[in-house]
């Protein structure tokens, strides 16, 4: 209610501010509009080819107009096709523009269309796609049709209106409220048009700022993004479309009447820089373990064009430095040179960068499901993508096009029954089982922990990844199953770039091609990126050739059938079938030179102090932090004559100097606490807004109580400096 009366007051006085001048305004934000609309460059030889191939009815061959089913509706290359004869016929310079044949081509399409009006079984398509389509080319077309056809047209543009029932809050009504402000733009209303600027700006917003305790769609306080009730993260897909569409609007009506207001843009900023891009590699790439069905669209991880960061930059100079750099990264034109650590809380999304590499480690509790559902026949075998995928990317490029011949039970980072075959799609999204899952993060250095109950098999473990600058220590304990199927966990499967070395009794040694099984090693190196052992290791390894297709994996209509073949490169552990309390331990050190690998090894700068499924920690003796996960309440030593005890589960992370600690970070994963108490040897004195310390000098130990987020803030990392 309070939300609804907000909006209200804002419609109230942001009135008066659009019909200031409305019609200069709208002309402006109209030609503006247009002028997108034309400058994609016109493709002749296609626009020959459509004037060459249309039927006397107004069809083209080659497009399946009986099915309109979700994974079929062709006729969208239907309606690309009418808005790229509409803009040859438009725009000068190119051979034809004002020509007769493409009007007549247009005409006779445009007819077609509107004699059948196709409806999808989809109904994105029916209340987004078409009518963004076919408002495009009342825009582009406008006086050169005939008033029949626009009468006829009108209905299919205004589908995407308000009160649709796709206009719902979260990714989908900021398209429509678009669409329909382009809607408004070829009806020349100012009134339409003011309404749609209102309900964009509107939707830029907190998902709980809406009012609706029931509905916690869109953006996050964490600054992820949820599009459904099942709080998946779909920070790059949903999300992405939803920055998309404000930062186009914010550029079109930049100088005019109809302008956002400044702090609506400032958030949308931040969720582009602080969400969107610390979910891609360099800002550039979006990571496979951010993404759900959309894995299994060609071209899915393509690098991100300059356009949102473009346009955010005409509407506004906040954060202008940070969107420029993006810019440039995306551009060629800089290194990246970014350096961060981020736990996005609400989603189970933990990621870091540095300089020379990125990862990631996608998770799920009972508090969200572990991913999308394969809607419209995409992402087929995402069954296991959320089970402490742990992604990692030196160039952004080593998981392009691969998941026609994935091994869908082999995902980076997880730990998996090896099933004959992997259950139905309908069987793909699952709760989560348990609530202690979350991460640490002081902004530079953090660690996940995962405590993992499958939800598809009889398997459970304790999994957790601790990250540092030059490497990172993954960690798994207590792991149980009970098929009779073995158990393995995925070290890397990416596409095979170079030789493969092995490291085994301080030699190095190269693999041929092949499916190996190799005893006691030391080490793999593979592509710049060394997996090292703290023990010698039993392990299997592929680096070979796999098959598949697209089809396989996503059922659209235009997905390729024809088998694929692609080298890979395959690295796991297998601890049998039944594993009853099973470990393993593994060392990721990216951006390495093959003969440094020894040097690193000598130096040891990591220690894995504990692994079990009472508690798991790391300590790097180069940076001075020990980083624990507590399961239960328990005690550890960090440094010489430092013990630290908790008496909860929880997540520490402890920076010293020497003798003495200078930081401590604590979480709580399960976000059930509302303070975490300490006991640390040593003394520290002072007290903070979130915590207080009592010094016992006999006993020589300080009391510490750390104050915990609560709300929509619950599971958020808390740091005291000393």
């Amino acid at each position: 209610m309070y939300c609804r009366f907000v909006f209200l007051l804002f419609l109230f006085f942001a009135k008066p501010l659009y019909q200031a001048d409305a019609s200069s305004g709208l002309d402006i934000l109209r030609q503006r509009v247009v002028t997108e609309l034309m400058e994609p460059a016109v493709d002749e030889a296609n626009i020959k080819s459509l004037i060459r191939t249309i039927r006397k009815d107004g069809s083209w061959p080659g497009i399946n107009y009986q099915d309109t089913s979700r994974t079929g509706f062709e006729h969208r290359v239907h309606l690309e096709n009418m808005v790229a004869l509409s803009r040859a016929y438009q725009k000068p310079g190119n051979k034809y523009y004002q020509d007769s044949a493409v009007k007549q081509t247009l005409t006779t399409a445009l007819d077609f269309w509107l004699a059948h009006d196709f409806i999808c079984d989809n109904w994105w398509w029916n209340q987004i796609g078409t009518p963004n389509l076919m408002v495009s080319i009342l825009l582009l077309m406008d006086e050169d049709l005939t008033e029949e056809q626009k009468n006829k047209a009108v209905p299919i543009a205004s589908r995407a209106n308000l009160n649709a029932w796709g206009a719902r809050p979260g990714g989908d009504r900021i398209k429509i409220a678009g669409i329909w402000g382009k809607y408004g733009l070829f009806k020349k209303d100012s009134s339409i048009v003011a309404e749609a600027v209102s309900t964009m700006a509107e939707e830029i917003h907190f998902a709980t700022d809406r009012g609706d305790t029931a509905d916690l769609r869109g953006l996050q306080r964490d600054l992820s993004f949820h599009h459904r009730h099942d709080q998946v993260t779909s920070t790059l897909s949903y999300g992405l479309g939803y920055a998309n569409a404000f930062a186009d609007w914010a550029a079109k009506v930049a100088g005019t009447a109809y302008r956002f207001p400044e702090e609506k843009i400032k958030l949308l900023v931040d969720f582009y820089l602080d969400g969107i891009c610390k979910t891609m590699v360099y800002g550039k790439y979006p990571d496979p373990g951010a993404k759900n069905r959309s894995l299994t669209r060609q071209e899915t991880l393509e690098a991100h064009s300059i356009e949102i960061p473009e346009k955010l930059l005409q509407a506004t100079d906040y954060r202008k430095k940070e969107l420029e750099k993006i810019v440039k990264i995306r551009q060629g034109k800089i290194q990246p040179g970014l350096t961060f650590n981020k736990f996005f809380w609400h989603s189970e999304y933990f990621s870091h960068q540095r300089p020379d590499y990125f990862t990631s480690v996608r998770m799920y509790s009972s508090r969200n499901h572990n991913m999308e559902q394969p809607y419209n026949g995409e992402g087929l075998k995402n069954h296991h993508l959320a089970d402490g995928s742990n992604f990692i990317s030196r160039t952004g490029r080593e998981y392009a096009g691969i998941f026609p011949v994935w091994d869908w039970q082999k995902i980076p980072g997880t730990t998996v029954v090896q099933k004959p075959a992997l259950p139905v799609e309908d069987e793909i999204q699952k709760q989560g089982l348990t609530a202690f899952v979350g991460a640490i993060t002081d902004g530079r250095y953090g660690a996940a922990t995962f405590d993992f109950k499958s939800p598809h098999d009889s398997l459970e473990a304790k999994k957790a990844w601790f990250l540092f600058d030059k490497e990172y220590v993954c960690l798994g304990a207590g792991i149980h199953a009970g098929a009779d199927y073995p158990v393995a966990t995925t070290l890397n499967q990416c596409l095979l770039k170079r030789d493969v070395i092995v490291l085994k009794n301080k030699r190095q040694s190269k693999l041929k091609k092949g499916v190996h099984t190799l005893d006691q090693v030391d080490g793999v190196f593979h592509d710049s990126i060394a997996y090292l052992f703290p023990s010698p290791t039993h392990v299997q390894l592929e680096n070979q050739a796999d098959t598949g297709s697209w089809y396989g994996i996503n059922r659209q209509s235009d997905s390729p059938k024809e088998t694929l073949s692609k080298d890979i490169f395959k690295l796991w552990l297998d601890h049998g079938s039944k594993p009853q309390n099973a470990s393993y331990a593994y060392v990721v050190i990216p951006a390495i030179a093959v003969a440094d690998i020894e040097h690193y090894q000598q130096e040891a700068p990591v220690q894995i102090l504990v692994n079990s499924p009472e508690m798991q920690a790391v300590a790097h003796t180069g940076l001075g932090i020990t980083q624990i996960v507590f399961y239960k309440a328990g005690k550890i030593q960090i440094a010489e004559n430092i013990n630290l005890m908790s008496d909860s589960p929880g997540l520490i992370m402890v920076h010293t100097d020497g003798k003495q600690i200078k930081k401590i970070t604590v979480a709580d994963p399960s976000r059930k606490l509302k303070t975490i108490h300490l006991k640390l040897t040593a003394r520290i004195d002072s007290n903070g807004n979130h915590y207080k310390t009592v010094w016992h000098p006999a006993e020589g130990y300080t009391d510490m109580t750390i104050n915990l987020p609560e709300g929509e803030y619950a599971g958020k990392s808390v740091v005291v400096k000393m």
